[in-house]
């Protein structure tokens, strides 16, 4: 596809210094001024912003080339949607998560190969006379990338249509009355959009590379603060993942996952429709109540943290 990757991201919170504190302890690597991040293969990914609540200002997404470009601007306009063109961007904004969309020209991610770990198994021994990598690792863990993020949009079909009729993602899986599972990549879903009574940010999702690393990256988080868990370990249905959900300073869940599904050919992927919050786990503990309905959201439409 045209699309091929979501570039950035830049996080409104209103509490800047401790937030960006948490990304850094969560893995990823400060640049420029200590707010903005990057990750091992995705370079700088993340920017955190003052902001008077907690949202995503803007979302990064990558094209090949200029006709790309003129294709998304096309799209838009007809869709009635609002346009701002450069050479080398165009960019728009969802009246229903109140986010910046930004498409430009940027290079493909090619994410070096990482040797598979060796498990043993019933009349398989991959690894004989050795301990377990994982068990050994003592390095910190580090995201490679920036895989998805979940929005919650006040107008979610409006939403949906920009991203899918005006920007190009296509749609992977469905969970009836809940989301759409939307991607701009070969990864299952680069963006979620969920009906919420206001525009927040649910979670930004973060590439490690195996199950070792998501519980040693939440173990290590969890150590720090107990207080930061939200659900996990556990592996999603849709989309297959393993994953660990974990609370910023903001209110903001962050995820570490590992194991995603990968479609490099839309032939052969059918969209499945899931019903409720069975399709969005195969096993784990349930997922908590603030999870689908995060606890400051009350507040939030209350005007205790209004723009």
């Amino acid at each position: 596809m045209p699309l091929h990757r979501l570039t950035s991201i830049t996080m409104g919170v209103p509490n800047v210094a401790e937030t960006a504190a948490y990304y850094a302890e969560f893995g990823l690597q400060p640049t420029t001024g200590g707010t903005t991040f990057s990750t091992v293969d995705g370079g700088e990914q993340l920017r955190v912003a003052d902001s008077a609540r907690r949202r995503l200002l803007e979302l990064g997404v990558g094209a090949d080339d200029p006709d790309d470009l003129d294709r998304v601007a096309t799209d838009l306009e007809r869709l009635g949607f609002p346009v701002t063109r450069t050479a080398m961007s165009v960019s728009t904004l969802d009246p229903g998560t109140g986010t910046r969309v930004e498409v430009a020209i940027a290079s493909r991610l090619v994410q070096p190969e990482v040797p598979a770990p060796r498990y043993n198994g019933p009349g398989r021994h991959d690894r004989v006379g050795a301990r377990a990598d994982g068990v050994l690792r003592t390095d910190r863990v580090r995201p490679r990338k920036l895989g998805h993020v979940v929005l919650g949009s006040t107008d979610v079909e409006t939403s949906q249509r920009l991203f899918t009729e005006g920007l190009g993602f296509k749609v992977s899986d469905t969970v009836r009355g809940l989301a759409a599972f939307l991607r701009c990549s070969t990864d299952h879903h680069n963006v979620l959009v969920q009906q919420a009574p206001l525009q927040f940010l649910h979670h930004t999702s973060w590439q490690v590379d195996d199950v070792d690393e998501v519980g040693r990256g939440a173990s290590s988080m969890l150590a720090a603060d107990p207080g930061r868990h939200v659900w996990g370990l556990g592996r999603h249905h849709v989309g297959s993942n393993f994953f660990w959900y974990l609370r910023d300073p903001a209110g903001n869940f962050s995820e570490y996952y590992s194991d995603l599904d990968c479609i490099v050919d839309d032939a052969l992927w059918k969209p499945g429709v899931w019903e409720g919050v069975h399709g969005l786990y195969n096993w784990g503990p349930p997922p908590p109540p603030s999870f689908l309905a995060p606890e400051d959201l009350a507040a939030l439409m209350t005007g205790a943290h209004s723009d």
